[in-house]
């Protein structure tokens, strides 16, 4: 099987609370900073044990969403296109571009909302990219003229209010999802298979999906909003998984792949998990 995510980055979770980005999070349920910590201890561990080289990093002072490194970027084929991230999170783009051209990328700042790896994600030759909620629709040409691949451009469905409004978040005053980054609603096993859940897609978008010649595994809605199923991180042989979603895991086993799942309770409280918390460097 091909390798990938074989180098991760990685902060730490020593400033993370929640202050309600994304319909996951709730002021009212603060993480328990200790567990939270040793919760990402265990992830790293989880990751390395998959044989994927973690640089280990100090997370960027007082900023609560630090942890979450994969919406620093997409740090793919020499160049890494650095996030513009919603205000409550811009604190951590300087320390993000100081980090990254460290590790001797090129950079190029978005000049559009981007949301990086989170909400973009390599498979080959093409390129899943989320538009709408954390990312701009005129990313998708830029990314693609970058890394001469072929970009397919999804989009998920809006968290909606009671009246069956969608709901614009009141913090970032940007259009709010549950699968806000595409890594919540979609994941890359190999280049040859991802997991999916169609329930969490536009129509357009699940038809597209549908539409590719690459292998699928579904995933259903309940796994995906309340296991975090696809926000996983695979080496191509490994996968390092949520532990509340079996069915996936289920389907992983059976075609080979070896999975380790570590138990994450405070680090969703933030609406992010195992993936959220690893910037691919490739």
């Amino acid at each position: 099987m091909p390798k990938l995510n074989q180098k991760v980055l990685m902060s730490s979770a020593d400033y993370f609370s929640v202050i309600e980005l994304n319909p996951y999070e709730h002021g009212n349920k603060q993480p328990n900073k200790s567990k939270a910590i040793e919760e990402h201890t265990k992830v790293k561990a989880a990751i390395e044990s998959a044989g994927i080289e973690v640089i280990s990093i100090a997370a960027p002072e007082n900023c609560q969403d630090g942890v979450y490194t994969a919406n620093w970027g997409l740090c793919w084929r020499g160049k890494a296109v650095l996030a513009s991230l919603p205000n409550r999170r811009q604190a951590e783009e300087t320390y993000a571009k100081e980090i990254i051209e460290s590790l001797d990328y090129e950079t190029i700042k978005a000049p559009w909302r981007f949301s990086g790896q989170g909400d973009c994600l390599p498979c080959g030759d093409y390129l899943f990219v989320g538009s709408v909620y954390r990312t701009d629709i005129q990313m998708h040409r830029l990314l693609g003229q970058l890394y001469g691949c072929k970009i397919v451009g999804l989009e998920t469905l809006p968290a909606l209010d009671v009246n069956g409004k969608p709901i614009i978040n009141r913090i970032t005053g940007w259009p709010d999802s549950y699968f806000y980054d595409l890594d919540l609603a979609l994941a890359v096993i190999t280049p040859e298979l991802i997991a999916w859940c169609p329930e969490a897609f536009q129509p357009a978008s699940r038809q597209l999906i549908e539409s590719l010649s690459i292998e699928k595994i579904n995933v259903s809605i309940t796994e995906a909003m309340h296991g975090f199923a696809c926000n996983l991180v695979s080496s191509g042989t490994h996968v390092v998984m949520s532990a509340r979603a079996p069915k996936l895991r289920n389907e992983l086993e059976k075609r080979g792949f070896k999975t380790i799942t570590p138990t994450i309770n405070e680090l969703s409280k933030g609406g992010g998990y195992i993936r959220c918390c690893s910037l691919t460097l490739a």
